[in-house]
């Protein structure tokens, strides 16, 4: 029997919609993170971007589309592979989903991002968000 010690990768939703940015807050921190993207795990067979539409619906009963990979990291506060996909909305407002894994949901404005992700964010994301985002 052979074991492996690879993790399953995440994957990441960047959901801008009206001049927001969703964020949900999980029931239980992972290390010091609070605030974060909709997230889960890739499944075998499915791509990230396939991951972050699946996830979304999934954790916020929103319906959206990945539109480009903005980039994936080794995450520095939980060590695991994290990819981030940019989405537009299709149809569908923000809801706890899954409530035994989230508690809340936001849309956050580009002003109040260091609020809820006070370390700063992946250098792509800020990036895509600082252009998609009103200052």
């Amino acid at each position: 029997m052979t074991e492996t010690t690879e993790q399953q990768g995440i994957s990441a939703a960047i959901i801008v919609d009206a001049g927001l940015v969703l964020m949900i807050r999980r029931r239980v921190a992972e290390g010091e993170l609070m605030w974060q993207f909709p997230a889960g795990g890739i499944a075998d067979g499915e791509t990230a971007e396939q991951a972050a539409v699946r996830e979304t619906l999934e954790e916020t009963g929103l319906t959206v589309e990945a539109i480009k990979l903005l980039g994936e990291r080794v995450h520095p506060k939980t060590g695991r592979l994290v990819s981030y996909t940019a989405c537009e909305m299709i149809n569908g407002y923000a809801i706890v989903g899954d409530t035994d894994e989230i508690a809340e949901v936001a849309w956050v404005t580009h002003s109040d991002l260091p609020t809820y992700v006070p370390y700063g964010l992946f250098e792509p994301v800020q990036a895509y968000l600082d252009g998609a985002l009103p200052a």
